[in-house]
């Protein structure tokens, strides 16, 4: 396996977060995430004025990827003003697609302040595909 560049993947996320789109929270995000292939994706967070068609900078990395045929990742990086979390929903989607072990490093914008997680770790008990699967048994067993 080769080896994790984290510092790669967060300067990746910063120049990123310079394009994101955030005129209403002024709270620039940049994400960058890495491919069982190799590739890096990034994404920023883009804000509407209807706030819940807001798509987060984690969300919108993954998501790039997977239109590009990737199903797998085994790093993240984020960077925001302060060196903030992912949201919730991103947590979930970064779960359905990353090893509970994949490193994921959170960092300021200058990327002075960094501190390093695993996906397991932001999410603990996430929700996955076995578990969906796992319930539709149990429904037909109901009937």
């Amino acid at each position: 396996m080769k080896k994790i560049n984290l510092n790669k993947l967060l300067e990746r996320a910063r120049l990123a977060r310079e394009m994101a789109y955030a005129p209403y929270s002024k709270y620039f995000v940049g994400a960058a995430v890495l491919s069982a292939s190799g590739k890096i994706y990034t994404g920023c967070n883009v804000e509407n004025a209807s706030y819940g068609l807001t798509v987060c900078a984690e969300r919108n990395a993954i998501f790039k990827a997977v239109s590009e045929g990737e199903r797998e990742f085994s790093a993240m990086a984020v960077v925001t003003a302060n060196g903030g979390s992912p949201c919730g929903a991103c947590r979930q989607v970064i779960f359905e697609f990353m090893n509970p072990d994949a490193p994921v490093a959170l960092a300021d914008a200058q990327i002075e302040h960094i501190s390093y997680s695993t996906v397991g770790a932001l999410l603990p008990n996430g929700f996955t595909p076995r578990k969906l699967r796992q319930g539709q048994r149990m429904n037909r067993d109901r009937k």
